[in-house]
């Protein structure tokens, strides 16, 4: 063995929420971990996704036990993860045109999995969420509430390296280390050196999502997934305070959650194929769907501008005669190769979703620790993420560490503690990111460039889209950096990234933006130079 290899237990594939949960399970039992992403945290479908905390209701008529999982992990997740959860509570809604009899079966389901589900008056409901359809005549109260799955993601990284795990971005596995029908280990490129690297380990996970498929074909193995897209809308201004839902059956546009300063509507549901899952674009009709059925759940939706469309792609196991996939169980599916393949050290953990990934971790990790003979039980119910132990005092309470404290919970003492004048100035005055809180998230939270940075504070993801801040943030960071050389092409490949998602809905308003932004960029800072070039994602 060339002693330049490093050698683990543990190799989790997939830096989004359920490698990030699977990599921090595994270590907190005291496994040597490592977590492999090949691009950023949350880059796919965690960060892609309406950041709904599910009561599970939306699936009791369907999918019962989906809908169990959910309630469950809905109440743990208020407690373990508490920074990254903001409980607004839910309504299930019914209007003129929907079936008033759906809401008996829609309750009694709730009830049957465990969730609490209250019939409340239509007059109440409106006192309740101004914002709803005033029409409606029918309501359900249920417990929903929003959360943020970048902050979840981090969370999970960084306690799995205080728990002695490494974690590496942009690391990309190109093969999979295949010994008399054992998985030893991955080989590796390195996105940002170009130099291709080899890992050893007793036990692989494929915690990859819809892409996991593709990593079982590597070993030679058959994972079908059912690629599932979904399109979502994120509105300028915050205009519900509680999650709205259409009561029956699930359809497009059905769910609007508020979300931190905005709210977004989602989502569609079409099949596509395995090769487009890295280009999610977002059509002129996606789009249309979404606002017209949008608006039936809050009218002034209509008049709300929109920042910006996105799309996303479900970790669903394939079902041979359901076209849409709304039908597939989001249940948690844990394959092991061994057993099903006979291939040894090898485990896939798919299918389930956001809101049940720590069940999800906690399956992947039970059987890794039955294969490497470790007797030691799950501790993630009820130990809380970093950000969300109890709360302490701040030494000051400035505007900018109160928004940093929603993003980072009890670790937000590390930002409030400078006291230098310039780190307390503003760099995004939608989120009110300061320069503080750049610093910290350059030295704790794996940021390598605007977009990184830009999933660990929200920089860019105000009602400007960077308009403003985006040279402000490079500058903070080539301060931190000392260095500068490749500053303009991350700018122009951040202004490119937020226009791809405006770009499907550039109209009125955000046409006049976009043209207010190329002036700045282009004819001020001269990015139009760098157009057509590639950064890393």
């Amino acid at each position: 063995m060339d002693p330049n290899i490093k050698e683990y237990d543990v190799i989790v594939i997939g830096g989004g929420i359920t490698g990030a949960g699977t990599a921090r399970d595994c270590a907190m039992r005291g496994l040597k971990v490592l977590l492999l992403e090949r691009f950023d945290y949350s880059y796919g479908a965690t960060g892609r996704n309406h950041g709904l905390l599910h009561s599970g209701a939306r699936y009791a008529v369907t999918d019962k036990e989906s809908a169990t999982e959910c309630i469950q992990e809905n109440m743990t997740l208020r407690k373990v993860a508490r920074h990254c959860v903001e409980e607004t509570d839910g309504l299930f809604i019914t209007l003129p045109e929907d079936d008033l009899d759906y809401q008996k079966t829609f309750v009694e389901a709730c009830q049957a999995a465990g969730i609490r589900a209250d019939i409340i008056d239509p007059a109440e409901a409106k006192r309740l969420e101004p914002s709803v359809n005033p029409s409606l005549i029918g309501a359900v109260r249920i417990p929903d509430a929003s959360i943020d799955p970048f902050r979840l993601t981090m969370a999970n990284v960084y306690d799995a390296q205080l728990h002695g795990a490494e974690a590496l971005t942009y690391h990309e596995v190109t093969d999979l280390i295949i010994n008399q029908n054992r998985v030893e280990g991955v080989r590796a490129l390195d996105h940002h050196t170009g130099i291709n690297k080899e890992f050893r380990a007793k036990v692989t996970i494929n915690a990859c999502g819809i892409w996991g498929t593709l990593i079982a074909q590597k070993a030679g193995v058959t994972v079908n997934m059912f690629p599932a897209r979904g399109a979502l809308l994120i509105f300028g201004h915050r205009v519900n305070n509680m999650v709205i839902n259409r009561c029956r059956k699930p359809a497009n546009a059905d769910i609007l959650v508020p979300d931190d300063t905005v709210c977004v509507i989602g989502t569609t549901s079409d099949r596509v194929p395995m090769e487009t899952v890295d280009d999610m674009r977002v059509t002129p009709q996606e789009v249309e769907v979404l606002l017209r059925e949008g608006e039936k759940l809050a009218p002034a939706l209509a008049t709300t501008r929109i920042l910006r469309a996105y799309a996303g792609v479900r970790p669903l196991v394939a079902a041979d005669n359901d076209p849409s996939g709304r039908s597939i169980s989001r249940g948690i599916v844990c394959l092991d190769h061994e057993t099903r393949d006979g291939l040894a050290g090898f485990i896939t953990i798919t299918g389930g979703k956001m809101m049940t990934y720590r069940l999800m971790a906690e399956d992947a990790t039970n059987l890794a620790c039955k294969k490497l003979n470790v007797d030691k039980q799950c501790e993630t119910a009820t130990t809380p993420l970093p950000g969300s132990e109890a709360p302490e005092q701040l030494s000051k309470k400035t505007v900018a560490v109160m928004a940093a404290e929603g993003r980072h919970g009890t670790l937000t003492k590390a930002i409030a503690e400078t006291t230098d004048v310039v780190d307390d100035a503003l760099v995004c005055e939608c989120e009110h990111v300061s320069v503080s809180e750049v610093n910290y998230a350059m030295d704790n939270l794996h940021v390598k460039n605007l977009v990184t940075l830009r999933r660990r504070t929200r920089v860019g993801m105000g009602t400007c889209q960077g308009e403003l801040c985006a040279t402000r943030a490079a500058s903070a960071m080539c301060r931190k950096q000392e260095q500068a050389a490749d500053v303009k092409a991350d700018l122009a490949s951040f202004i490119n990234e937020r226009w791809k998602g405006v770009q499907p809905v550039g109209w009125g308003d955000n046409m006049a933006e976009a043209q207010l932004t190329a002036t700045i960029y282009e004819g001020l800072c001269g990015l139009n130079q760098y157009a057509g070039k590639e950064d890393l994602k």
